[in-house]
């Protein structure tokens, strides 16, 4: 274990972590690299034998008292040797005292809860081809019309804590489409749809109501032109899994939401879609 060298990766090099994350099938977006790099440019680890990455993790302090952990891969061929757990406590290290997030896969849930994370619920990832509506939505419009601090209001309902330059980062990247709709001059639903090296990804979908999520999901097919798409939901809002059948989509995989400790109480009956399985 002792030729293992671990360093932070540069914000240019995110884009390795990227690629494995695609090669494990987890089919990350195409400018989610800029993106991630943005709450938290040290959080991300990379694990180097003689210079070569042999593995990878992300733990993303968003506040002084949340942090969301991810990308936690070591390369075929480098696994059982310890390497692993040398990277893992270095992200857990970089965390400090906060309370940790991460959506794992499901076969490591009590690997994960010896490191003290408990099972909050299930996230589902749907997906599947999706035509575009032949008349979208008529009162949604673009999300970067409506002013930054509802949306920032809003994300605090169904996040943890702050992340406020990664949200204008996300909504505002090239290739991202942002819609929003308003009830009674507030907001009652906002989302994004992003490219992805498949398809592409609706994430976050925030709504009062599945009336109103389903509203956003038109309007971003039909920006897109419909296709391929994907949606991260959390199981336990059974809204959000009724419009993913609605739609058609189906179940791809599972995660396991956990948490190291207690995080604010969140409407995750407003959550329609996650805005990540890498940073929460």
């Amino acid at each position: 274990m002792s030729d293992l060298q671990i360093r932070n990766l540069r914000p240019e090099e995110i884009a390795v972590a990227i690629d494995w994350a695609a090669a494990e099938g987890w089919n990350p977006g195409l400018s989610d690299a800029a993106c991630f790099a943005i709450p938290d440019a040290k959080g991300f680890f990379v694990g180097e034998i003689a210079g070569e990455p042999v593995a990878t993790v992300s733990c993303v302090n968003y506040a002084d008292r949340f942090a969301f952990l991810g990308f936690y891969i070591v390369r075929s061929g480098f696994r059982d040797r310890g390497h692993g757990l040398r990277i893992w406590n270095a992200a857990i290290a970089h965390a400090g005292a906060r309370v940790i997030g991460l959506d794992g896969v499901v076969a490591q849930q009590d690997n994960y809860k010896k490191s003290g994370f408990q099972l909050a619920y299930a996230n589902i990832r749907y997906g599947g081809i999706v035509a575009a509506p032949s008349r979208p939505p008529v009162d949604v419009v673009a999300l970067d019309t409506i002013p930054f601090a509802l949306v920032e209001a809003d994300d605090a309902t169904v996040f943890p804590a702050p992340r406020s330059a990664f949200l204008r980062a996300w909504i505002g990247t090239s290739g991202h489409v942002g819609r929003a709709l308003l009830r009674d001059g507030k907001l009652a639903a906002w989302g994004v749809i992003r490219p992805c090296r498949t398809g592409r990804k609706i994430g976050p979908l925030v709504a009062d109501d599945r009336a109103a999520a389903d509203a956003i999901v038109q309007a971003l097919l039909a920006s897109a032109g419909g296709g391929e798409i994907f949606l991260d939901l959390p199981a336990v809002n059974r809204e959000a899994i009724a419009l993913a059948e609605s739609l058609g989509l189906k179940p791809v995989f599972e995660t396991a939401r956990m948490y190291t400790g207690p995080i604010p109480p969140l409407r995750i009956d407003r959550v329609f879609g996650v805005t990540s399985f890498e940073l929460g």
